[in-house]
């Protein structure tokens, strides 16, 4: 028998190829034949599925050409141990074991939950998708797919719904780990030629959670596992959610095929935090430290300035916050405006970064691919005319310039007409979704 496979193996490397060879035909037995059957011993059903449905003519014409009248295949799955023992005499260095779900999955941090996701306009339909996605029931999409800039909520939604799911579902394989912790272990895999138990791991998860899903772009092999573990999943009716820092159409050397399986399912905007949500999360964070230190005292104020002055991220915000009740419990002193000045002179400085209105008019040319010139030139044709409005409107919010003055920087225009696009603006982004993320990334651009 084992003449007989040695020989079929020859030929089947030559029918598929050394790659197709080396992932899925050399790790199958032939165990026997009898009755026009033969028997393969597989290591894992998903093995055994994919032989079965990719490969089952070429081993049948090339077992019925060598051993007789074949034509029939049975696949059986075989345990680790029987694999073992039936194997080659071949000295190999003997392969680490598979990683196995505990080991692979980031570890979820306690703090992200539900509860302390202060929810606002910027935030809300993400916050509500990830609650029907942990909720359990029934999710008419299919991926849920979270994106936005630094420290925006994405990774505390991501822990949140993971842990709400093994809260109401103890029984449910929920595996949330980074982009990067894929890419690590498919590699690992590959190398260690443990690639069918990575596959089995993977494909056997109730709901799969990838965060940061930028960085695989332009790694081929793994978007090609990502892509087919993806298919798998969502085929079973499994739960997939993932998160990047753009949407799926602006991750640049992300494969086609990725972007529009990413862009099927419920793709949500985190926006930039407005004023009322940052001081809200301030709010939050103040109760929460009261309620460790009920001797903490913060003068008037101080919130509302720090919400009004760190517009950068919520990790930087609630750095800044913890800074300065550090400081206060060292020293047992109130925090007022003066100390928080003080304290935070340096986040402060960095949050006060300038844009200049050229910057704006350059960023926003590039983007809607005009020509500088147009921008301050006297064109009015659409195409042109509205990114010169949302430049006004950028200009307008971005930078304390007098209308006046930023009239004169659009080609010496009259500062009613600058009222006029800013006004115009605001009217379309209440009612033109694309413009207004268009806008958010423009900001976002802006402020790195």
């Amino acid at each position: 028998m084992d003449r007989l496979w040695g020989q079929a193996r020859e030929e089947l490397q030559k029918i598929v190829g050394t790659d197709s060879f080396s992932t899925w035909i050399e790790p199958l037995r032939l165990t026997g034949v009898a009755d026009g059957t033969a028997t393969i011993a597989c290591p894992t059903r998903f093995l055994s599925d994919w032989v079965s449905r990719h490969y089952s003519d070429d081993i049948l014409t090339v077992l019925d050409r060598m051993g007789g009248p074949v034509q029939r295949l049975s696949f059986e799955t075989r345990s680790q141990t029987a694999r073992q023992a039936a194997a080659p005499a071949v000295k190999r260095p003997a392969p680490r074991p598979a990683a196995g779900e505990e080991e692979l999955a980031a570890p979820l941090d306690s703090r992200f939950t539900f509860d302390n996701f202060v929810v606002g306009k910027p935030n809300e339909l993400a916050h509500a998708a990830a609650r029907r996605v942990a909720e359990g029931g029934p999710v008419t999409f299919n991926p849920l797919f979270l994106y936005g800039g630094v420290g925006l909520g994405k990774t505390h939604l991501m822990h949140a719904i993971a842990r709400e799911i093994q809260a109401r579902q103890p029984e449910a394989r929920v595996l949330y780990l980074s982009a990067e912790q894929f890419m690590y272990r498919f590699v690992q895999a590959l190398r260690d030629r443990t690639v069918m138990d990575f596959k089995e791991l993977f494909r056997t998860v109730s709901v799969l959670m990838v965060d940061d899903v930028q960085f695989i772009a332009g790694k081929d092999s793994t978007q090609e596992e990502f892509f087919h573990t993806f298919n798998t999943l969502v085929d079973q009716g499994k739960q997939i959610v993932i998160s990047a820092d753009r949407a799926p159409g602006e991750i640049k050397d992300m494969e086609e095929r990725i972007k529009s399986r990413l862009q099927c399912g419920l793709v949500v905007d985190l926006h930039p935090t407005d004023y009322e949500l940052r001081l809200g999360i301030l709010q939050s964070k103040t109760d929460s430290f009261r309620a460790q230190y009920p001797g903490l005292l913060i003068a008037p104020g101080v919130l509302e300035f720090l919400a009004h002055r760190i517009t950068s991220n919520v990790r930087v915000l609630e750095g800044a916050l913890q800074r300065l009740f550090a400081f206060a419990s060292l020293m047992g002193r109130e925090i007022t405006l003066d100390m928080a000045q003080e304290c935070l002179a340096d986040i402060l400085r960095a949050n006060d970064r300038k844009v200049s209105i050229e910057e704006i008019q350059r960023k926003v040319a590039e983007h809607y691919n005009i020509r500088l010139a147009d921008m301050i030139g006297p064109k009015r044709v659409r195409t042109v005319a509205r990114p010169r409005q949302i430049a006004m409107y950028l200009a307008k919010q971005m930078t304390s310039r007098s209308l006046p003055e930023i009239g004169r920087r659009f080609g010496g225009r009259d500062h009613t007409t600058i009222m006029h696009g800013v006004k115009k603006i605001e009217e379309l982004r209440s009612a033109d979704r694309g413009l207004s993320e268009d806008i958010d990334l423009l900001r976002r651009l802006l402020e790195t």
